[in-house]
């Protein structure tokens, strides 16, 4: 009868009022709060990055986008630090921070999850290691146990290529070193997004929830959904309610309902939580 949904995330949407359009025919109250809003989140970057130079921090800061929805997993420490060296103007360490993060990803998944493909042809060749630096035998495994969507297999050749670019010498990097910082930066965040994204539209969420997100049936022993996403998620009924959720994810739940003893489908899942809703 219960699901798995998800609820330790990670996300910070705050740049969007820094570029959000204020219309003129917004009522002068609603244009002020956005405003004060605006001014708010401004003087927190003066306070963290300081004020020299403020308005390429700012921009910085604008450039990078809001920071990708996603689970919290071993990436998410490293990716804000990647993030506040781009803004703070440090863009030779935030591209090869990126980068470096990007081959960190692929080291935990593939020795988190190998035990999972003793059966599989990598495996004699995976199985004793302590680290991984060929990146495109690392994808390739990956992606043989269907670990990797198809997009982010895409998106880690793309980092492995500004990865070669930038950490071999190439004195063009001396000129160009905020453009491939940005770049990869906003490939490793598609990669995150994508991945280990909270937004409901992975394959192994259940579709058609509006806000709310949980595991279909069939995903729960998938060995990434296992092992990655299920330690951020809380099993609940679909009469459960969510109470004291914080600014640093702690929350209670409330779920004392006598469910009956059988499975049901993820459609019906669906329903029942809709219709209590």
């Amino acid at each position: 009868m219960k699901r798995y949904r998800v609820l330790l995330i990670e996300f910070d949407t705050r740049v969007n009022f820094l570029t959000m359009e204020i219309p003129d025919e917004w009522d002068d109250k609603v244009k002020e709060g956005h405003l004060d809003i605006r001014q708010k989140i401004q003087e927190q970057i003066i306070n963290k990055y300081g004020v020299l130079n403020f308005q390429q921090k700012r921009q910085n800061y604008i450039d990078l986008g809001q920071k990708p929805w996603s689970i919290l997993k071993f990436h998410n420490k490293f990716q804000n630090q990647v993030r506040e060296a781009f803004i703070n103007e440090a863009y030779y360490p935030a591209l090869t921070a990126a980068c470096a993060l990007g081959e960190r990803i692929l080291n935990h998944l593939l020795l988190t999850l190998r035990d999972y493909y003793s059966s599989s042809p990598y495996y004699k060749k995976v199985y004793d290691k302590k680290s991984f630096d060929n990146w495109e035998f690392a994808i390739q495994v990956l992606e043989s146990w269907a670990v990797l969507l198809p997009e982010v297999v895409h998106l880690f050749f793309e980092l492995n290529k500004l990865r070669n670019r930038s950490i071999h010498f190439n004195p063009d990097t001396d000129s160009n070193d905020r453009e491939l910082a940005l770049e990869a930066i906003n490939c490793l965040g598609e990669i995150i997004q994508k991945q280990f994204g909270s937004l409901g539209d992975e394959p192994w969420f259940i579709p058609g929830f509006a806000g709310e997100h949980y595991i279909r049936k069939s995903a729960e022993t998938e060995p990434f959904v296992k092992e990655i996403y299920l330690p951020n998620c809380a099993y609940v009924g679909p009469n459960h309610q969510i109470v004291n959720i914080s600014i640093n994810m702690h929350y209670s739940i409330q779920d004392d309902d006598d469910y009956e003893d059988r499975e049901i489908s993820d459609e019906e899942f669906r329903e029942l939580r809709q219709a209590r809703k």
